[in-house]
């Protein structure tokens, strides 16, 4: 939604600021747009392994749906927390085992969609709760783990941001080049009339003008929001690790997701009531 606003913004104001005194029809030019992006991708698939050319499609619908999570998304994973650190001290840490392997047929997650629907977050957990019943019990060797494999998934998200943006910043130099070849085409009608003459150069210069355009109007930011959404979703695992870390050290079901909670930022945490209500409404796992 924020992107479609905000790109309308964009060109409506270049637009603006250009139609007052030219023609629409000098900027159409197809050609040139072919050039520069098709340039731009090949040396995109040049520059990029495959994983994170499989990764640009999923991740760039990331910027037309909005940020991944907001604070009816937290305020599930907390209470799912709690019953699940609800189900651990009442009935022990076996108890979960059953849950495990298709959380997705799992009465303990279903009353969860949301969370289900993230299969990174949903095999985090997992993979966590797993190896409490196995009898992983030290929270600090834990933390090392959880660290570790929070920041391997961060720079992946970050890598397919970082590589949007290199690929705005060859923009503007693939303009360079479609204004370059059609000042040769130009010279090649230097005979003709003056004001044929204007109409090809200006033409010609549109291709500096779109590299510019595409550049910082659109890749660019495509790739600034994309770090931001990858910031976004690693505050996702550092709420569920708080909530285990705390868990692990002997703390209340009740405390420990409020561990978890106080990692959020303040835009998405709920409060303490709120929180409190939905732990109370939570369906009690078996």
């Amino acid at each position: 939604m924020f992107f479609i606003v905000g790109f309308a913004i964009v060109l409506g104001s270049v637009l603006g600021g250009y139609l007052p005194h030219g023609s629409i029809g000098v900027l159409i030019q197809p050609l040139e747009v072919l050039i520069i992006l098709g340039a731009a991708i090949g040396a995109f698939i040049i520059s990029n392994p495959k994983s994170i050319l499989a990764g640009v499609g999923k991740h760039f619908s990331r910027v037309l749906k909005g940020p991944p999570h907001d604070r009816d998304t937290y305020l599930e994973l907390l209470t799912m927390l709690y019953t699940i650190f609800r189900l651990i001290k009442s009935k022990g840490m076996l108890a979960l085992e059953p849950h495990l392997e298709t959380p997705e047929d799992s009465p303990l997650f279903q009353p969860y969609p949301i969370f289900l629907s993230n299969h990174h977050a949903t095999e985090f957990l997992c993979d966590y709760l797993r190896l409490m019943t196995m009898g992983t019990d030290n929270p600090n060797e834990v933390e090392t783990l959880l660290d570790i494999d929070i920041e391997t998934h961060h720079k992946e998200a970050h890598t397919i941001a970082h590589s949007i943006t290199l690929m705005s910043d060859g923009l503007p130099a693939f303009g360079i080049v479609a204004a370059v070849l059609g000042v040769i085409v130009t010279m090649g009608s230097i005979t003709e009339p003056p004001e044929v003459l204007g109409t090809l150069i200006g033409g010609a210069l549109v291709g500096t003008f779109l590299g510019i355009l595409f550049a910082y109007g659109l890749v660019g930011p495509i790739g600034v929001s994309l770090g931001h959404y990858a910031d976004a979703d690693s505050k996702y695992f550092e709420c569920m690790k708080a909530g285990l870390l705390a868990h692990m050290s002997g703390y209340a079901p009740a405390v420990s997701i409020e561990f978890a909670r106080k990692t959020l930022f303040s835009h998405v945490r709920s409060t303490f009531m709120e929180l409190e209500e939905a732990v109370q409404e939570a369906p009690a796992a078996e």
